[in-house]
């Protein structure tokens, strides 16, 4: 069954980590970096579920900060998989009337991809069905620091005092203040760990991990992440009993 037809509850915003390139191209006995291709194309038909389901928000880990000590080849074949994505993902995202979004320090990439991304993201900021998101050259602490640099500078300049200073005016200063907040993060590869990857978005985010490779990830697991996303009991503090209560409520 579809997840439509299950009625599910399903999240507002979806986070993946897309791990385990290199080891699908070792398992296959492919050409070192050849992963990465082959992960490339998962992505699309997951684009369209999410999009099918109304799911609002879509954010894949691409490129982490730490992704820069990788071997230089690497480094170069993932920043050109990453101007093919853009430019192949363009008419997709006309047809399908999804904004493309990128996050991350920019300021280590090239003057011609920080322009292909800007403009990406200008062509495409009116489509309103769904946001997908690219985080690149991305970490989490990183994003934290520039919040809380930015709002170190509006306290010196005296446009906020130190007392307004709180978790929901940090909230505002990071990446994506504007989407709805992680509800669930999907890791494939078989690590169980974050990675420094949306620590603040993903604050309450329901964790699913799984040992299924990147480029082996299909439409079906999504789906199963979904219903198990499903079955869980988000609290955000509360206790059962507070929540089933709410539940009768409403």
């Amino acid at each position: 069954m579809t997840v439509s037809e299950d009625s599910l509850p399903l999240p507002k915003h979806v986070a993946i980590i897309m791990d385990g390139n290199n080891r699908f191209a070792k398992k296959m006995q492919m050409q070192k970096g050849a992963g990465h291709r082959e992960g490339k194309n998962v992505l699309d038909p997951i684009v369209e579920h999410c999009r099918k389901n109304k799911i609002q928000a879509l954010t894949v880990f691409a490129f982490s900060s730490e992704n820069w000590n990788r071997p230089q080849f690497e480094v170069d074949l993932l920043m050109a998989l990453l101007e093919e994505t853009i430019q192949e993902q363009l008419p997709r995202m006309q047809q399908f009337n999804i904004a493309l979004r990128f996050i991350g320090d920019r300021s280590r990439l090239t003057a011609h991809l920080r322009e292909l991304m800007l403009q990406a993201e200008q062509w495409t900021a009116k489509f309103d069905s769904m946001t997908l998101t690219i985080a690149i050259s991305y970490g989490g602490m990183w994003d934290m620091a520039q919040a809380a640099k930015q709002i170190a500078a509006d306290a010196v300049a005296k446009k906020i005092a130190v007392e307004d200073i709180n978790v929901e005016l940090f909230g505002q200063h990071v990446s994506m203040a504007d989407l709805p907040a992680v509800d669930l993060l999907i890791r494939t590869g078989g690590d169980y760990r974050l990675s420094n990857f949306l620590l603040w978005q993903a604050a309450y985010a329901e964790l699913y991990f799984t040992q299924t490779l990147w480029p082996e990830f299909t439409v079906e697991e999504f789906d199963d992440a979904l219903a198990v996303f499903a079955g869980r009991e988000r609290r955000f503090g509360k206790t059962s009993e507070q929540i089933q209560q709410e539940k009768i409520e409403n």
